[in-house]
């Protein structure tokens, strides 16, 4: 066997349920990797309001932070499916604040990509340095 290789399966299982947990919440009764169990990044965002999250309270706003995080999800899929192009991430901090319509539109976006995300890792075959 490649000393390279990962275990799939096991790798898998492992970063899928920090995934899992991160955005959706720690499973009732179960340990959490986080302070506070049961709750996710979603169940957070579904709590604000376009106005809160169009608030600056310090160097940007949590609209601009969700639109960071939706833009990094969605160039883990890029990278993990072989795109090698220069990333410019000063695209992922044009959003600053929203209204409800682009608020609801920015958290369902965020949503859509983070399961792209959880279907690309589920894609990879073999896992080696080169992913």
């Amino acid at each position: 066997m490649d000393k390279n290789l990962i275990q799939r399966d096991d790798f898998l299982k492992d970063v899928l349920v920090i995934l899992v947990e991160t955005f959706e919440g720690s499973p009732e009764g179960e340990g959490s990797a986080y302070l506070d169990r049961g709750v996710g990044i979603f169940a957070t965002l579904e709590k604000l309001s376009a106005e809160e999250v169009s608030r600056y309270s310090g160097a940007t706003t949590i609209a601009a932070h969700t639109e960071h995080a939706k833009f990094y999800l969605d160039r883990i899929c890029e990278l993990m499916n072989g795109n090698a192009e220069k990333i410019n991430w000063e695209q992922s901090w044009l959003i600053e604040t929203v209204n409800e319509t682009e608020w609801n539109h920015l958290r369902e976006g965020m949503r859509k990509s983070y399961e792209n995300v959880l279907h690309c890792f589920a894609g990879i075959e073999i896992w080696n340095q080169e992913n």
